[in-house]
């Protein structure tokens, strides 16, 4: 695999080389990792995942009893990004949410946690970025990665939680922290980076209380 992906990949793999090599079952690896020495020699490339990443603004309302997120999130994007998923590389987009009740003399309570967990392909016969809900298994799909990345920012009534579940007076805070990892990988891409666990980003926490 000679892809502008598999190659910045691999410079990341490579810096494990001295470590894999002392292990009993890494003989079969060397020469690949061998081989893969030629490509290591030419610069590094930009991270698909450099740019910036962070929860710009996040709020909750109460509807029927229910308590909805809505949130705006920046995602990372660049050339690298676009590579990988032409190269068959999934990434997948991760929004936490943790509510908590302050306690004087102990540690805080957690009422809620719960991820919104959702993964971007390329369709290569459409030639569109495609999302889908990774619990719900709702598509949809977008002509540009901007567009497929504005819509994953857009978080609009996410139900968190109900009432019943906050009954007792204090204070709660809510807390959101959005994170960006890669997914699944070509069989021909698993092979050469299959060690590879550096591809994980997460943004600042953005915290807020809880309206009662």
């Amino acid at each position: 695999m000679t892809t502008r992906f598999a190659l910045q990949l691999l410079h990341g793999a490579l810096a494990r080389f001295a470590r894999c090599c002392a292990r009993p079952w890494s003989a079969p690896l060397v020469p690949l990792l061998l081989c893969g020495l030629a490509f290591a020699a030419s610069p590094v490339r930009a991270d698909a995942l450099d740019g910036v990443l962070e929860v710009q603004s996040a709020f909750v309302s109460i509807d029927d009893g229910v308590y909805q997120l809505h949130a705006r999130v920046r995602y990372p994007a660049n050339d690298e990004t676009v590579a990988a998923l032409l190269d068959g590389v999934s990434v997948s987009y991760d929004l936490d949410v943790e509510v908590t009740r302050a306690r004087r003399y102990w540690f805080d309570a957690a009422i809620t946690t719960v991820s919104l967990q959702r993964e971007l392909t390329y369709h290569t016969v459409s030639e569109r970025y495609v999302v889908r809900d990774a619990q719900g298994g709702e598509q949809s799909s977008f002509a540009t990665l901007d567009a497929a990345l504005e819509f994953l920012g857009a978080v609009e009534g996410w139900p968190i939680l109900v009432a019943s579940q906050v009954p007792e007076e204090g204070d709660y805070q809510v807390r959101v922290r959005a994170s960006v990892h890669r997914g699944r990988l070509t069989d021909a891409l698993r092979a050469i980076v299959f060690w590879d666990d550096g591809w994980n980003r997460q943004s600042e926490w953005y915290s807020w209380s809880l309206p009662r």
